[in-house]
């Protein structure tokens, strides 16, 4: 596809996706595809549909939810409510998502301390490439976002207790499937100390210490 040069390539790529979602009679929630669908499809550079993915957000078209089953969404119409200090804002279930949320967060030290306990080097080489993945994405919320949820579920997976797997990360997917995040957090640091706070987690997970490892989750939950 060739697009048109006389607007920028972020806003022909914004015209594509608004012509996609009207042609094909797409509604809210329906899926539109994902980043590397849109690079595909309109031939331009990574940094370009990221910008085109902020001006769509921005104007409400679409949703972008991280995670296996992610992508990009139609926006819903009905009002948009922001969770606390956090970088996830909800569409028509905010009240459910918080109670999920907290919840999950019960289990946070627990899920902590099997991870601490049991973890191989295979683990730890993988917890590790995830923390360096969501610090080279500290300028892309969405895919930090995206990181941070994919380290959790890893966290989980080590934990020999297939309840508490199974309970942990469908909490996961219930906030995934109705929430989105937001593009624009509310202070320029905030990702960076969300950064510190998961590589102090990790960090006392490697080193096998179950009272840091808790406290590293205590810490984590506190500050979320």
């Amino acid at each position: 596809m060739v697009l048109p040069a006389q607007r920028t390539r972020a806003e022909d790529v914004v015209a594509y996706v608004e012509d996609k979602i009207d042609k094909d009679g797409l509604r809210p929630g329906d899926h539109i595809g994902t980043r590397a669908d849109l690079r595909e499809q309109t031939g331009v550079a990574k940094a370009t549909v990221n910008e085109a993915i902020r001006l769509l957000q921005e104007r409400r078209r679409i949703v972008v939810r991280p995670g296996p089953g992610g992508g990009l969404f139609v926006a819903a119409a009905d009002p948009v409510v922001r969770l606390g200090r956090t970088l996830l804002v909800v569409h028509g279930e905010p009240l459910a998502v918080a109670e999920a949320i907290e919840v999950r967060e019960q289990l946070e030290p627990l899920v902590a301390v099997h991870a601490a306990r049991h973890r191989s080097a295979k683990d730890g080489r993988e917890l590790k490439a995830l923390i360096r993945a969501m610090e080279k994405n500290l300028e892309d919320v969405s895919q930090f976002v995206s990181l941070n949820w994919d380290l959790h579920v890893r966290i989980a997976a080590i934990s020999p207790n297939a309840v508490l797997r199974g309970t942990y990360v469908g909490l996961y997917e219930f906030v995934n499937q109705v929430s989105l995040v937001d593009p624009q957090p509310r202070d320029n640091d905030y990702l960076a100390q969300r950064l510190r706070v998961h590589s102090d987690l990790v960090t006392a997970i490697l080193a096998g210490d179950d009272d840091a490892a808790r406290q590293a989750a205590e810490a984590h939950r506190h500050s979320s």
